[in-house]
């Protein structure tokens, strides 16, 4: 099986030592993925970072000629329960039609007090290859 990795310049990928997504045959995870830096009109607002966040997250999979179509499972990290609808709404949007299976977790928090939601993607490339 070959492992292949993508970076992109991340500066937290430099500092821990990490890559942006890794295909391990045909699994390709994505790393925790936070709305864009230059998001900042999203702060406070669950929704359109939820959508910042998957949409730079499946973005990460087209290094791998695979998109949304092939995400199995997701993980949506956020820091307040109240949120949880939002976000859902936004995961809905973006890959509904999918139907992944989707794990929500609340955490007390992020590394950047701005975010409220990280992501996690999982996909399967098996079709693709």
């Amino acid at each position: 099986m070959s492992v292949e990795r993508v970076r992109n310049g991340s500066p937290w990928q430099e500092t821990i030592g990490s890559a942006r997504a890794v295909a391990a045959g045909d699994l390709v995870l994505v790393a925790g993925t936070i709305p864009e830096a230059d998001g900042a009109a999203a702060v406070g607002d669950p929704y359109e970072q939820a959508r910042s966040a998957l949409g730079e997250a499946i973005a990460a999979l087209g290094p791998f000629g695979i998109g949304a179509e092939s995400v199995v499972r997701t993980r949506l990290y956020i820091s307040h329960a109240r949120d949880a609808e939002d976000v859902g709404r936004a995961h809905r949007e973006l890959l509904g039609a999918v139907g992944p299976v989707v794990t929500v977790v609340v955490v007390s928090g992020f590394a950047d007090s701005r975010v409220l939601v990280e992501v996690e993607l999982e996909a399967y490339r098996g079709a693709a290859t």
